[in-house]
């Protein structure tokens, strides 16, 4: 009998979970579908219908409309190489510094990690930051962005965590049959850390996808900026501006939902591939310090 009832209750909890879990679902989804299927209706329908999901007249006019514009290719390319360079830079200098501070012979290391650990709580500013990076001349470039964030302290303690798994008698082995520290490195301990290194990637790489502010304080020159600066531009503008600016436009709303599902898409597309090397390196990288 006992057996019985608690079986009944254990139907009754998933039941209430999956119901929970679908509910949740329904709330991230449905906004996900109105802006994409709302980026292939006309500008008459979005304006006199209200909400809808499925567009009466599917067009294609929104999205052929960006490809066209050249100040959403520029952007979306300044967006594809800031993310690239900038990726790039953040994952070599993290994987750098977090390799050294994960050996206990390093001298200063607890005052390093110590150091490393103050950044997450206090920082230097914003002022105080330009100050620096316009002493620098580093205004107006892509390196403003670039080496402004070029370690993020949770992120080196993830990586450093997960160098600290490695074992150490493996590391030593390889220094007897005369392997450098640089060797060790990047052929040893990169190889066998790809998960949380993949990890890392994806972190810093949504960073500057989506980096927003910094471009607009730090870059100038609007030929320079990413696609999230004209995608704000873009949502921010009125429709009887927009027509001003490029004459016969006749698409309106669904042009703002098509540059959004274009700038969200990349991100859609890589992470299912990436989700267990990601899942498998926040997991390994958050059991050790």
């Amino acid at each position: 009998m006992n057996k019985l009832v608690a079986g009944k209750r254990d139907i009754l909890f998933n039941l209430l979970i999956y119901g929970l879990l679908a509910f949740s679902l329904l709330v991230v989804l449905l906004p996900f579908l109105y802006v994409l299927f709302s980026s292939f209706s006309t500008k008459a329908e979005y304006l006199s219908r209200g909400f809808y999901l499925f567009p009466r007249e599917w067009t294609f006019n929104s999205y052929g409309y960006l490809t066209n514009n050249k100040g959403f290719l520029s952007s979306y390319a300044n967006t594809l190489y800031i993310t690239a360079v900038g990726t790039a830079i953040n994952v070599f200098v993290t994987c750098l510094m977090a390799y050294g501070l994960s050996k206990s012979w390093l001298r200063g290391r607890s005052w390093l990690n110590f150091m490393v650990l103050f950044t997450m709580i206090f920082n230097g500013g914003m002022i105080p930051t330009y100050l620096v990076l316009k002493e620098l001349s580093l205004i107006n470039t892509y390196w403003a962005l670039f080496l402004s964030g070029a370690v993020a302290p949770f992120v080196l303690i993830i990586m450093r965590s997960f160098f600290s798994t490695i074992p150490a008698e493996l590391e030593e082995s390889a220094r007897i049959d005369g392997c450098s520290e640089w060797r060790l490195l990047f052929s040893i301990v990169i190889p066998l850390s790809l998960p949380s290194i993949v990890t890392v990637t994806l972190l810093y790489g949504v960073a500057h996808w989506n980096a927003y502010f910094q471009a607009i304080l730090y870059l100038n020159d609007s030929a320079k900026w990413p696609v999230q600066v004209f995608l704000r531009q873009l949502l921010l503008e009125t429709d009887s501006s927009m027509e001003l600016n490029i004459g016969d436009y006749e698409y309106g709303p669904p042009v703002r939902m098509a540059a959004v599902i274009a700038t969200a898409l990349p991100l859609l597309l890589c992470y299912p591939f990436l989700q267990k090397y990601f899942n498998k390196g926040m997991f390994v990288g958050s059991v050790k310090g």
